[in-house]
């Protein structure tokens, strides 16, 4: 005999607030879609699955790193964002400043074009791994710097953490992170009052769950300390991220680590968690400085807006 349903009510709102929660995500996490999203490419291949970046100068597998910056720089987007989309304003800023600059796409679901960063966040960070080694061996460098965004500041850390990255990794700089998960604005505190609502969004859509404030994920992840030895670490956050919530969930604590707040910098900034990363004039400022120390200048609204 099969069990009862539940009554209908309870039904409709577990429905309701289940598509609440992936309509808020997809909403506040997606980049527009302006380019199509670049296959990271197979050793042998480097040139029509890079050619949506490339032709704008990064993803040239060609590129051996500058005495000035010997490094490549690793772009790593977010949820529901893709290899191009994501880096249409800071690659070319990294590329005009002489950087090798390479971007991937992890996290993809079958039938689901574009739009990737959705699978499990442990599986992206093996994807993470093999496209470190594939950069690393084209470009003859020993080390690679990584910039990611949302949930591409977090994951690294588990590559980092749990798959050997430490050694091949120099600095890993996070723009608006979620080192320490998100509510959402409290809409994920909802889920216990619908039971099944969780192990749905599990189910199809791996990365969000991951990224619950006080998901297993996150709590292995954090356990024992943000950070690793020989990395240095950088986070930039925004004082009004709607979907890295509260802000400060972003900061790592530990040593090599700087956080900074682009309100502390630049109070007329008024960048939330999309622009921070797609067009914001004072995180790349911020980038730059965190690839490059020894060269660094102040970031201020004059120095990089005026």
């Amino acid at each position: 005999m099969l069990p009862p349903r539940p009554p209908a009510a309870p039904r409709r709102a577990l429905r309701a607030l289940t598509a609440l929660l992936l309509l808020a995500a997809a909403l506040l996490f997606a980049p527009a879609a302006t380019a199509h999203a670049a296959t990271p490419p197979a050793a042998t291949d480097r040139t029509a699955a890079t050619a949506g970046a490339s032709g704008a100068g990064w993803n040239d597998y060609a590129c051996k790193p500058s005495a000035a910056h010997p490094r490549p720089v690793v772009l790593v987007h977010g949820t529901f964002g893709n290899s191009v989309d994501n880096w249409l304003g800071l690659a070319p800023y990294l590329v005009r400043r002489g950087y090798c600059v390479f971007s991937l796409d992890y996290g993809q679901l079958p039938g689901v074009p574009f739009f990737h960063g959705l699978g499990p966040v442990a599986e992206s960070a093996g994807q993470l791994d093999a496209y470190v080694d594939r950069v690393l061996g084209a470009t003859g460098a020993r080390e690679v710097d990584i910039v990611g965004h949302s949930q591409g500041g977090m994951m690294p850390r588990h590559y980092l953490k749990f798959l050997g990255g430490a050694e091949k990794v120099n600095a890993l700089v996070g723009i608006a992170p979620d080192n320490h998960g998100t509510t959402l604005h409290g809409l994920t505190r909802l889920l216990p009052h619908f039971p099944g609502a969780a192990d749905l969004i599990s189910a199809k859509t791996p990365a969000l769950a991951d990224q619950i404030a006080g998901s297993p994920f996150l709590q292995r992840l954090n356990e024992g300390g943000d950070t690793v030895p020989g990395v240095r670490y950088t986070v930039i956050a925004t004082r009004y991220d709607q979907v890295v919530t509260p802000y400060r969930s972003s900061f790592l604590d530990g040593p090599n680590v700087r956080n900074v707040l682009l309100q502390d910098l630049c109070p007329l900034d008024l960048s939330e968690h999309l622009a921070i990363g797609l067009v914001d004039r004072i995180a790349f400022h911020e980038v730059a400085n965190a690839l490059d120390p020894a060269r660094a200048t102040p970031t201020t609204c004059a120095s990089v807006l005026g």
